[in-house]
């Protein structure tokens, strides 16, 4: 499974009004150290409420980018409670 597969697959999984950070979900899809590459495969999300990337966050607890927008990103989080 190539690792925009495997991130994808893994973004899915984290539940409503949970969060991840992009280091983590890159050492959780065996790939530690790829927290960037991991946030640039999210840029790309083609389906980005369904399969909820914006429940991936920086380490330094900022929100970090989103295809749709930082603002929608922090109205989704607290709509989701975070």
């Amino acid at each position: 499974m190539d690792l925009l597969s495997r991130v994808l697959e893994l973004v899915s999984l984290i539940p409503r009004g949970r969060v991840t950070t992009y280091a983590e979900l890159a050492r959780a899809a065996g790939r530690p150290g790829a927290w960037r590459a991991v946030g640039n495969l999210l840029s790309r999300n083609p389906r980005p409420i369904e399969i909820p990337c914006h429940r991936v966050v920086r380490s330094d607890g900022r929100v970090g980018g989103y295809s749709l927008g930082e603002g929608r990103k922090v109205e989704l989080l607290r709509e989701e409670g975070v």
